[in-house]
């Protein structure tokens, strides 16, 4: 089956990181994607850029109206993901759990509607 691990933090966690500090979090994302890859688990993984380089696009009454900048005042905002391939919803939390940025954020675990284990990507 396979689960979006949704990470949401705030620009406040990794503010104190100094350039080298911010490096070895980075790098510890990147090893933890190998590893993932290496046992089979990670379908796809991104880092987002910053919640204000957003742009919101909505269709109302036939009518196109784009806005600058995030969805929704918020003190968290969505940074990146992990979509993973695990047997189980008690293994997609470990996987989860794995997340460098658990330790400092928030990780949403979510079932992807219709998912089943070897399942075709749909686009």
């Amino acid at each position: 089956m396979r689960y979006l691990c949704i990470i949401y933090g705030t620009d406040g966690e990794t503010a104190h990181f100094s350039p080298r500090d911010m490096d070895h979090y980075v790098n510890e994302h990147l090893d933890y994607d190998q590893a993932l890859q290496a046992r089979g688990k990670l379908v796809a993984s991104e880092a987002l850029q910053p919640a204000e380089t957003a742009t919101v696009v909505r269709m109302r009454r036939n009518k196109l109206s784009v806005t600058d900048g995030p969805f929704a005042e918020t003190s968290e905002y969505l940074g990146g993901f992990y979509l993973v391939e695990a047997d189980s919803d008690e293994e997609a939390l470990e996987l989860a759990a794995g997340i460098p940025s658990a330790r400092l954020s928030s990780v949403e675990v979510r079932r992807v509607k219709g998912s089943t284990r070897g399942a075709e990507r749909t686009p």
